[in-house]
């Protein structure tokens, strides 16, 4: 692997001798969560954990209790770290739905939804963007600040064929964007950084691959489960598809 160039303030701290284009894109690198599949609606979820008829008025009670609980200072300390173990990722979630009292019964049940395959779904492009990429002989790997082993939720979408290395932020005990994880993703697909791609919707942790010597291609938050992403940006960005109109 070449040493990535480490920036000040204004820019590089060692000058460079040659300036040469960038280099060609081998690999891409894909968060989960809101950039190749979103989880089921909260309303949703809610009324199947708890198993019984829910109005519009009370559902709405409750995701606003949802929504003023990432305020409550509880909550907020229990969100520190809570990628770099599957203890604190539990322990993040629960207490964060517990914070809603209608929901602290069931927040075990909510939490196991997380990690049941059925209720992730993939985007409309996600399948075609990942076929697109393999067939022209790129090489794709997972990097995610989760707390489980995402495998099963893609093989239960017929996705996981795809992906050569699953890097899971839990089983290396820290979080995105730390450069250990994006560079074992690059070492397991035998892959320079300055040959890879890192997808994802958050600014700081996929945008930080940037700092570990990789591209970064970060899309923007909120697209409804199931809809089109804008994964064909990333076959533009490497060069499979043109950007002229």
């Amino acid at each position: 692997m070449s040493q990535y160039v480490v920036c000040g303030p204004e820019g590089p701290i060692r000058a460079t001798s040659v300036s040469r284009a960038p280099a060609a894109v081998r690999a891409v690198l894909f968060d989960f969560s809101g950039t190749l599949f979103q989880i089921g609606t909260y309303a949703d979820r809610i009324r199947a954990a708890l198993a019984r008829p829910v109005d519009d008025a009370a559902m709405d009670l409750m995701l606003c209790g949802l929504e003023a609980g990432l305020s409550n200072p509880d909550v907020i300390e229990a969100q520190r770290a809570r990628d770099v173990s599957s203890e604190a990722h539990r322990h993040a979630f629960t207490t964060w739905y517990a914070s809603v009292p209608e929901l602290a019964p069931v927040a075990e049940v909510l939490y196991g939804q997380l990690q049941a395959p059925e209720h992730w779904v993939p985007y409309a492009d996600t399948a075609s963007t990942l076929a697109c990429l393999t067939d022209h002989g790129l090489v794709l790997g997972v990097v995610s600040d989760v707390g489980w082993d995402l495998r099963k939720t893609f093989a239960h979408r017929g996705l996981d064929g795809y992906f050569s290395t699953w890097v899971h932020s839990y089983e290396h005990h820290t979080e995105k964007p730390d450069p250990l994880l994006f560079h074992h993703a690059c070492r397991e697909l035998d892959v320079d950084p300055a040959e890879t791609l890192m997808v994802g919707d958050h600014p700081a942790k996929d945008g930080g691959a940037v700092g570990a010597g990789l591209r970064s291609y970060v899309l923007p938050s909120g697209a409804a489960p199931g809809s089109h992403r804008g994964l064909d940006a990333v076959l533009r960005l490497t060069e499979l598809v043109s950007s002229s109109p």
